[in-house]
């Protein structure tokens, strides 16, 4: 059915991207959907031991082209985000409440709106595939725990640089400094005990709540995610598949993703050439987990300046891809 009105940029933007967003569908049966800033940063360290955790800890990770996010409050590690892949695994409701500051004849919203996720420690354990035992239970709490004292920033830019022309142009219009640039992850977290079946409620900041508005989301295969081993693998499983259309990747765009420099004056042929040992067991782990079929790995450049590139190949054929294969069953099945 046509539209009654000639569609805006935006609304055009958007149909567009709903469109490749079906089209490139790996068919993932429970997917774990989020913010595309979430899924493509480098703000978890891809490590569970020996992560910072003084309270003073702040750090800004950027990935260029795809993420700024900032993290106050201790450094975050693949057990942080194992759990909030988790929660972004279960279905989530929009709340209206009154605003209080709202006041007549101001521009103040006179209603405040926010996700919230209602679950269980059960229902969260079983969304990352683990069994339902109460020393699973105890170390999910730890790590809400954790997660309880961080403030996780999801800027408004894609890198540094545009974060930088974004808060000079508020400067220019007079805006109050940093207004709408950054919200936190999650406002609020609460669990009523410590049983299997004790509820569980977390509130979405507002970044979250204008990505999901706006469609700003990508799926994850958290099957996948929840079956990896490597730290590493963990890190680059959720930017590889929430990106349909890649084929492959630059060991800069996955030492990024680790928040590693490998150009950096500390670095060292020895930490590249770890880093890269690192790299080919994640992808391998990959394989393992069943995201990807294949990989292989390219020597890039030359002398010093020698780099890697990892091609790979997707074991979930995208939707566009199925509907090749049933055709040619059809045609195949007319010629028998």
């Amino acid at each position: 059915m046509p539209p009654t009105r000639p569609l805006t940029p935006e609304e055009e933007q958007r149909l567009a991207r709903k469109e490749r967003t079906l089209k490139n569908r790996r068919g993932r049966r429970n997917p774990s959907t989020m913010p595309q800033h979430l899924a493509r940063t480098s703000a978890f360290a891809p490590r569970k031991k020996d992560l910072i955790t003084d309270s003073n800890f702040v750090r800004i990770y950027e990935v260029p082209g795809y993420s700024v996010v900032e993290v106050k409050g201790r450094e975050l590690g693949s057990q942080h985000r194992d759990a909030i892949y988790a929660l972004f695994r279960l279905p989530r409701e929009k709340v209206r409440t009154d605003n209080p500051a709202y006041r007549r004849g101001t521009f103040i919203s006179p209603v405040l709106s926010y996700y919230q996720t209602r679950t269980t420690w059960r229902t969260l354990i079983k969304a990352m595939g683990r069994t339902e035992h109460v020393n699973n239970l105890l170390s999910l709490v730890h790590v809400f725990q954790e997660i309880q004292q961080v403030s996780v920033l999801i800027h408004e830019g894609r890198s540094l640089k545009e974060l930088e022309a974004i808060k000079a142009k508020r400067n220019r219009n007079m805006l109050p400094d940093g207004a709408g640039s950054a919200s936190s992850l999650i406002t609020d977290l609460s669990w009523e005990g410590a049983q299997l079946d004790s509820a569980v409620t977390v509130t979405y900041g507002t970044r979250v709540l204008e990505m999901i508005e706006k469609a700003h989301l990508v799926s994850i295969n958290a099957d996948v995610q929840f079956r990896l081993r490597s730290d590493h693998a963990k890190v680059f499983w959720p930017f590889i598949d929430s990106q349909p259309e890649h084929t492959y990747i630059d060991e800069e765009r996955l030492a990024q993703l680790a928040g590693r420099e490998l150009w950096s004056e500390t670095a060292t042929s020895a930490t590249r050439a770890q880093f890269r040992k690192e790299c080919r067991e994640a992808f391998k782990d990959m394989v393992s987990a069943g995201g990807l079929s294949a990989f292989t790995e390219e020597v890039t450049g030359s002398g010093r300046a020698k780099s890697r590139r990892y091609s790979y190949t997707h074991a979930a054929p995208r939707q566009f891809e199925l509907e090749l294969l049933k055709v040619a069953r059809n045609a195949q099945s007319v010629d028998s």
